[in-house]
């Protein structure tokens, strides 16, 4: 609601942007028409000037070299020649026809090649007249040649000799309608000549000043039609420091209105509740780590903010009783207290281990998933319309309309990438006034990618693991030290250990060459056979009702074995576990194989994991593999998952729109978005509603980005 005002107090300041030439649609550019218009629009999400201005080039090319034919040995670069044409003929018939020509330079010769347009290309090359031939070199047996390559006559006025032509990415279909990169720079080239002193100023004086940024509309010239290299490099950082700047302050902003015209409940109180548990039920000490974020969460919800907190901690490092601590907390003020988590194996995990802690403290706690049942569903709705349920855990069912609290006061929620932003909004809704909220996860997230993703919320850090919890040790094997895994096995099964083994596929796959749980399952049953071994199966195909069972037999040790797909990934906590291993291990996530890795090392034996792979790896899959066997840090195997991965993939941000970066690179730029967030925080202390004339600029750009973008960063 409070964003909802922003955009609506500042929206008449904007217009005089959405007035000017750049927000005219784009059939009207010269060169574009209706018919390209709409395939510019379906095929690169391009409406008008402002949307193609800032449809940065992806990459240059250095058109100021001129290779000699002789040094080309490489097919990766694009290369500029210069030199004679001797010859030129058609060969082959029909389909197969193509129009060679042969170029020479003072070192060699190289053939030219045409499979298309050589009615149009073949009255262009006279022989004993000179070219600048521009292409990617095609190896063909020991020679190169280049295929379809630029050129033109040496004395002409050049234009495909200027020192830094863009690159920009296109699809298909435009590339037919003649909409390729060349296609695209022509009309931004256009575009850009055009809009003289047409494109508004979006950052302060003071900011350009002490960033030493170059003007917008030139940097938008500049990125365009590059009028040097050192210019082009001040364009792409004026460009680049802006878009995370307008994040990081759109971010912030809605912290500042958060923290002062939302307020949450005041729970004031440390009771009962909360001091017996400590008292008496507390399981293990509390590390350091702990004892620091729940002071946090105390300090959060008992002074009348409202929380928004993230609560960042590695597998088996205690975020589950953390947030049990702060439901006793909301119990002892009176409130009631909901934790959702994304599957029904880690609902019910949570519920079994939180009502075991609870036993004989009057406190009560109930389960609520899609498996339940209707005379169970009724009495869960009543217990929470009259109150006397104080803690309700579960998993999407609690967001359906009908689960309503007497008076929710905290809604943790786990795993919470797993979730649609629509969907943890649903949670405000449970109370007129929202709730404190604690977003919990397993997956150590970046530095750069927290401040990004998750500014708009305080974060909290669990780094230390619980005394006796020892590192597990992780080796990479493949196919042919099978014999010696399986003896591996053996020894921890006689020593009274068990074993995971886990496969990416539930069935066979035509595509896929890598090794399916249901071949997996017999292979080991045939190795471990009854009555000796015992063997699970779990994946999520199952019915709930089996995947239960099979999962109670592993974790009361009726069986040694289990094999599984990564639906075992989160939820799944059994001490005597020490073995895990990891079928194709090369075709896993690093954070996938950094949770699966966590399932084991959870008592005080000694654990093991072990990667299985073919010899065949990727050397984006070695770097995995090799991260993992180096290092247990959770925080520094994201680091490199970042590197590998990008920041949507690996917290699925998409479904949010807030990592759509048009020219920023969260790992490449690490350092300017932390100077963007500084300065954007430094601005708002000295002016949180951005009210001042020095800001007028600022305040006109963000209402803009946020009439065109709805934020759904506010929710967790």
């Amino acid at each position: 609601m409070q964003e909802f005002f922003f955009v609506y107090f500042w929206s008449k300041q904007s217009l005089n942007m959405s007035q000017s030439i750049i927000s005219t649609s784009i059939e009207y550019l010269k060169g574009v028409g209706p018919k390209r218009a709409e395939i510019i629009k379906k095929e690169l999400g391009l409406f008008t000037f402002e949307h193609l201005l800032n449809y940065y080039p992806f990459r240059y090319i250095d058109r100021s070299k001129v290779h000699l034919i002789k040094d080309i040995s490489s097919t990766e670069i694009h290369v500029q020649l210069k030199g004679k044409i001797t010859r030129v003929t058609e060969a082959g018939e029909k389909r197969g026809k193509r129009l060679i020509a042969y170029l020479q330079d003072e070192s060699g010769s190289i053939e030219l090649v045409w499979f298309k347009g050589i009615k149009w290309v073949k009255p262009k090359l006279i022989v004993g007249k000179e070219y600048t031939v521009f292409g990617k070199p095609s190896q063909f047996s020991s020679s190169f040649n280049l295929v379809h390559p630029e050129f033109e006559e040496k004395q002409t006025n050049s234009t495909i000799q200027a020192s830094l032509q863009p690159v920009y990415s296109s699809t298909e279909k435009a590339n037919s309608s003649g909409l390729n990169s060349k296609g695209i720079a022509k009309l931004t080239k256009s575009l850009v000549l055009q809009i003289n002193s047409q494109v508004p100023e979006t950052l302060s004086h003071a900011v350009t000043s002490e960033m030493k940024l170059m003007p917008k509309e030139r940097a938008l010239r500049e990125i365009h039609v590059p009028s040097n290299a050192e210019n082009l490099k001040k364009a792409i950082f004026r460009l680049k420091f802006e878009e995370f700047f307008f994040l990081q302050l759109r971010l912030l902003k809605q912290k500042v209105i958060q923290e002062q015209k939302l307020r949450g409940f005041i729970f004031d109180t440390i009771g009962e509740s909360f001091n017996t548990f400590y008292k008496t039920k507390l399981p293990f000490e509390l590390t350091g780590a702990q004892k620091r974020v729940v002071k946090e969460i105390r300090n959060d919800m008992g002074t009348g903010k409202h929380m928004n907190r993230l609560l960042q901690g590695d597998v088996g490092s205690g975020k589950t009783l953390v947030g049990l601590l702060s439901m006793l907390i909301a119990k002892d003020n009176g409130f009631q207290s909901l934790l959702m988590a994304p599957t029904e194996i880690l609902a019910t995990q949570h519920y079994s281990t939180i009502a075991k802690y609870l036993e004989g403290t009057g406190v009560t706690v109930s389960l609520l998933t899609g498996s339940s049942k209707t005379s169970e569903r009724k009495i869960i709705h009543e217990q929470l319309l009259s109150g006397e349920l104080d803690i309700l855990i579960g998993t999407h069912a609690l967001l359906e309309d009908i689960v309503q609290f007497k008076n929710l006061g905290l809604s943790i929620i786990d795993e919470q990438h797993r979730f649609g932003v629509k969907q943890r909004s649903k949670l405000w809704e449970k109370n007129t006034i929202p709730p404190h909220v604690l977003v919990m996860t397993a997956t150590p997230i970046p530095r750069t990618l927290a401040m990004t993703v998750y500014g708009d919320l305080d974060i909290s850090v669990i780094d230390e693991l619980p005394p006796g919890r020892k590192e597990i040790s992780t080796t990479h094997k493949f196919d042919k030290d099978r014999l010696y895994v399986f003896k591996f096995m053996e020894k921890q099964i006689a020593e009274g250990r068990q074993v995971y083994v886990v496969y990416p596929l539930i069935e066979e796959s035509e595509h896929l060459d890598f090794k399916d749980l249901m071949d997996g399952y017999e292979s080991m049953a045939r190795r471990f056979p009854l009555p000796k071994y015992k063997l699970s199966i779990v994946h999520g195909k199952m019915k709930a009702a089996d995947k239960e069972y099979e999962m109670q037999q592993f974790a009361k040790g009726h069986t040694q074995i289990m094999v599984a797909t990564t639906v075992i990934e989160v939820g799944v906590n059994v001490p005597n576990a020490t073995v895990m291993v990891i079928e194709s291990a090369n075709k896993f996530g690093l954070s996938q194989l950094h949770q699966l890795r966590g399932r084991v090392g959870r008592g005080s034996d000694k654990s093991y994991c072990i990667l299985m792979t073919d010899y065949k790896l990727s050397e984006t899959a070695r770097t995995r593999i090799d991260t993992m066997v180096r290092s247990n840090d959770g925080f520094e195997i994201a680091e490199e998952d970042l590197k590998l991965r990008g920041p949507g993939d690996i917290l699925g941000t998409q479904q949010s729109g807030i990592l759509d970066l048009k020219i920023g690179d969260l790992i490449k730029d690490n350092k300017l978005v932390a100077t963007a967030r500084n300065l954007a925080s430094e601005i708002l202390i000295k002016d949180p509603g951005l009210e001042l004339q020095e800001n007028y600029l600022i305040r006109q750009q963000l209402a803009e980005l946020i009439r065109k973008k709805p934020n759904w960063g506010r929710i967790s």
